[in-house]
């Protein structure tokens, strides 16, 4: 197996759709470029972009005004990436379960399922404004 390139950058967005986009493709080609299995690009794949749009919906409220920062490091052995927004945070233990019965047609909360579900490691900082994420390559 030929070892991948690695990368680690920053980068501030301004919170808008658009501009995540355009950094998801950034850094997912990245971690493509760094030698990641189509299985691991998936799961990098929905979690950055779930952590990007959460951030400019949820965190900052779609205020164009406010900014995204976003560090991330890809190297043959992990991926791993901080999302961070200017919103006032929140606490992941209060979003409700969506696999529990009374929430399973609500069209939130499933993101941060599905975060969890395929990265290795999703923390939060204190106030819930900024998710770190890691992916080991997969065997």
């Amino acid at each position: 197996m030929t070892a991948g390139k690695a990368v680690n950058r920053s980068l501030v967005l301004k919170s808008r759709l658009a501009e995540m986009r355009k950094a998801s493709r950034r850094i997912l080609a990245e971690a493509r470029d760094s030698g990641f299995s189509c299985d691991d690009m998936f799961a990098i794949h929905l979690a950055v972009e779930e952590a990007l749009v959460n951030a400019v919906k949820h965190g900052n409220g779609k205020d164009p005004e406010k900014k995204v920062k976003v560090e991330y490091s890809a190297d043959p052995q992990k991926f791993e990436i901080a999302v961070e927004d200017e919103g006032r945070g929140f606490s992941p233990k209060d979003v409700p379960d969506p696999r529990e019965e009374k929430n399973l047609y609500k069209a939130s909360g499933r993101g941060l399922l599905l975060m969890q579900s395929f990265m290795d490691i999703v923390e939060y900082n204190t106030s819930g404004n900024r998710v770190h994420m890691v992916k080991y390559r997969s065997k």
